[in-house]
């Protein structure tokens, strides 16, 4: 058996060993270092890693039990010293390694700008794991500032991410526009606008002079003296390829490690090189699919074959939640024709590059589904003059009648890609489908990896999964609640009433769970649909709740916790200031901080605390504002027509009675609502999950709103002209929303799954069955949650906590 080492434990290597072992798993020993203390992981999803989306543990591709299921020597945390190509050896920090074929992995390096102050602590790069943990640590201290430098995708992609953390954060970009490389000037502009709206200061035309601080970083500095504040400097501003170990054992290096198309060195046969430390005729390489494709070209020669890497035409996606970019081909060629479409009010640009009746190029803005579509004519260069007149318009009006969706994809030739993080044709998921009889999403995403990193083609690959399989595959059957079932969240719910199971052991025997107790991903969600169905036989299970709900407060990244107490529609007393005061200085809470939704956070209790605070705030009156529940959070509302000169109607009233009305309900996720006065909108009603916009002639309804990892506008239910009617349908509205939606599943989402329209039929269009869902909602408030200060029990250890007791409501308040 021949030995094989690999120095580097990327995403180029680690498909190349996918590669290998599918091909020939016997063929090689291997040897595989990396200079990080860890295997492969999917850097292309750090970023929502960074924006508190996605754990470290699930973006790992190799674990370890996968290394050693394909008896790979791992030498992680271990740098390689020297490549000694006359003796055919690795030298590594702990010791040598003989090799007959070696591969070059090493990646890239970032550019760090050469600037006075570059080396302070708290001035980081952006490449790996270790820089992302080293940007959360630095997100977690209270009004943090955060100047990114570099206004491409990865800089970007970081400063959403700080954004979301909670970090003040300033872009500075050197070009005229963002992504100049892959966006125009338009494109660039609607996207600094959209980042800008999310509280990201973005600042183009402007160069850095040098970094200020004297221990760690204060600020930066910029070449016209402008400066910014800073705990955190993100350097993005460019890679280059890591070429070290190359130099110095004498292969020939120009940008990069220089190679043939079969991916050897120009200079020794035995040695070859992948991914971003690669040179092919003066081409570098940093996205994702060149790479994937270079795997499997130097696996196949790696066992003697004789496959040629060719480069493609790449397409960039921003992996920023909400913003939909897509951009592909080549905008700079000379006499070129472009095609433009603009919807302002939409929000949607889309320009077409053509020369000689051939697409070259294409940007897209704010709606990117064509995206496959229009890539695929770049690849192939398709001659587009009998589309030319539709083609802006996208797949769906070529050919004289609008196609559907799934005509669409059905259009698509095997080689048109569907995932671009993973380099993933159409051809490709098909055959795995039809070959290895895959009927699940999350069968499809194991054996070809497409939709499993960013989730964008998600809906690609279920459409073709439908198109393939047709009456066989079912989106609602392909998701189960977890791994202890193969039921989905639905069938669960309609079983649940069907059999009249009231006990989470009753749903498990008779439902055939493959374990005995359940997980921590089913046993909350059992728990919740139980509360809802059965709120007047079911016992609250104390333990099926996460530590935030068991605990009534929000634990924090330093483990301790933070506590809100209800403020009834924003509206608070001096009795109330003076005893929140109290708490603060009794119980020495170092930070107090007042929320989005117009209440006062306790930040940095103690667990031990927590009882004893709970009592303080009791006895002064305040209930739980619920800032750790899946249930109702904030009513935010504005001053209205009592004070504002502009107001309508009595915002501020309708929303102190609608949160006294509903507080202390369980719903699937948390939920979120506001009145403003006027359409003004002080209250911002347009982007949460209920909310309401008073007008001269009442009040008008609107619903599936979001602004957190995604932004979305909300959608009108209705207009009504009372109080009393807005308090109906936005009740039944949150009944109908806890009886229908999945665990963890937000309004928005819920709305969008089963449709706006569905949700206006059953609330606006029959009135029995709005007041059906109305009077469940009432009945099921005597059984609320009660308050936590009511659970203290005389003579108890007041460090103990105890489950939610099932008492009528009225008794908590």
């Amino acid at each position: 058996m021949q030995k094989l080492v690999i120095i580097g434990a990327g995403m180029a290597s680690g498909r190349l060993l996918e590669h290998l072992f599918e091909l020939d798993p016997d063929a090689f020993d291997v040897t595989l270092f990396n200079a990080e203390p860890r295997g492969n992981y999917n850097r292309i999803m750090l970023s929502p890693v960074l924006s508190g989306e996605k754990s470290y543990e699930e973006i790992i591709t190799h674990d370890e039990d996968w290394y050693a299921r394909n008896n790979v020597a791992c030498r992680f945390g271990e740098h390689v010293t020297k490549i000694d190509r006359e003796r055919k050896v690795v030298v590594g920090e702990n010791g040598e390694v003989p090799y007959d074929k070696l591969v070059i992995a090493t990646g890239s390096a970032p550019f760090i700008i050469p600037v006075e102050g570059r080396n302070l602590p708290g001035v980081v790069t952006y490449r790996d794991l270790d820089d992302t943990n080293a940007m959360i640590e630095a997100s977690g201290k209270p009004g943090a500032k955060a100047v990114v430098i570099g206004g491409g995708l990865l800089g970007l992609e970081a400063a959403a991410g700080l954004r979301l953390r909670g970090m003040d954060v300033s872009v500075i970009h050197l070009s005229g526009h963002l992504m100049e490389r892959q966006l125009d000037e338009a494109a660039g502009y609607l996207l600094k606008r959209d980042l800008e709206r999310r509280g990201i200061k973005v600042h183009c035309n402007s160069s850095t002079a040098a970094i200020l601080g004297d221990d760690r970083v204060e600020g930066v500095l910029l070449e016209d003296d402008t400066a910014f504040q800073a705990d955190l400097v993100v350097m993005a501003v460019g890679i280059r390829p890591e070429t070290r170990l190359a130099v110095d054992a004498g292969l020939e290096v120009a940008r990069g490690v220089s190679i043939t198309p079969q991916m050897q060195t120009l200079n020794d046969p035995d040695v070859y090189a992948v991914g971003e430390c690669v040179d092919l005729d003066g081409m570098l390489f940093g996205l994702v699919a060149p790479l994937y494709d270079q795997a499997k070209v130097l696996a196949e020669n790696l066992l003697g074959g004789e496959a040629t890497f060719v480069p493609k035409d790449l397409a960039t996606k921003l992996k920023v939640t909400g913003i939909d970019l897509y951009s592909a081909g080549d905008f700079s060629a000379e006499d070129r024709e472009e095609i433009v479409l603009r919807d302002a009010a939409a929000a949607v640009y889309k320009r077409l590059v053509l020369k000689d009746n051939r697409l070259i190029g294409a940007v897209m803005y704010g709606d990117t589904a064509d995206g496959a579509w229009f890539f695929d004519l770049v690849k192939n260069g398709a001659d587009i003059s009998e589309m030319r007149e539709t083609l802006i318009f996208g797949q769906a009006y070529q050919g004289g009648t609008p196609l559907d969706p799934m005509a669409a994809v059905a259009a698509l030739p095997d080689d048109a890609e569907i995932c671009g993080c993973n380099g993933v044709c159409k051809g490709k998921i098909v055959n795995a489908i039809t070959e290895k009889g895959l009927t699940g999403l999350d069968d499809v995403r194991a054996h070809t990896k497409a939709s499993a990193s960013c989730g964008a083609c998600t809906g690609l690959v279920e459409q073709l999964m439908s198109l393939t399989l047709g009456d066989a595959f079912s989106p609602a059957a392909v998701q189960p609640m977890c791994g202890c079932t193969d039921l989905g969240h639905d069938d669960v719910r309609r079983l649940i009433l069907a059999k009249e199971l009231k006990s989470i052991d009753a749903v498990m025997q008779e439902l055939e769970w493959k374990t005995s107790c359940g997980c921590a991903k089913c046993r909350p969600a059992l728990n919740y649909y139980l509360v809802c169905d059965w709120p007047d036989e079911y016992a609250d299970d104390y333990q099926s709740r996460f530590i935030n709900e068991r605990v009534h407060a929000n634990v924090q990244k330093d483990g301790t916790y933070s506590v809100v107490p209800r403020m009834w529609g924003g509206v608070t007393s001096s009795k109330e200031l003076r005893a929140i005061a109290d708490v603060v200085d009794k119980f020495n809470i170092p930070t107090v901080k007042c929320t989005g939704g117009q209440r006062i956070d306790m930040l940095g209790i103690r667990k031990e605390d927590l009882p004893a605070v709970w009592a303080d705030l009791g006895e002064a009156g305040f209930v739980s504002g619920h800032a750790y529940a899946k249930g109702l959070r904030t009513v935010k509302t504005c001053v209205g027509n009592d004070w504002c000169r502009f107001g309508t109607q009595d915002s501020t009233g309708l929303g102190i009675r609608l949160e006294k009305f509903m507080w202390g309900s369980w719903t699937p996720a948390k939920v979120k609502l506001a009145v403003s006065g006027c359409p003004r909108n002080c209250a911002e009603a347009t982007c949460k999950d209920v909310g309401v916009i008073c007008v001269d002639s009442g009040f008008e309804i609107h619903f599936a709103g979001a602004a957190g990892l995604e932004i979305k506008g909300t959608e009108v239910l209705c207009q009504v002209r009372t109080e009393d009617e807005a308090l109906e349908y936005i009740v039944a509205l949150t009944q109908m929303y806890r009886e229908q939606a999945r665990y963890l599943e937000r309004i928005y989402k819920w709305a969008k799954r089963i449709g706006y329209d569905e949700v206006r039929r059953q609330i606006v269009d029959d009135p029995e069955r709005r007041r059906h869902f109305f009077d469940r909602f009432v009945f099921s408030q005597k059984f609320a949650q009660v308050d936590p200060w009511s659970e203290r029990v005389s003579g108890k250890d007041k460090h103990e906590f105890r489950p939610m007791a099932i008492v009528p409501k009225e008794a908590a308040e």
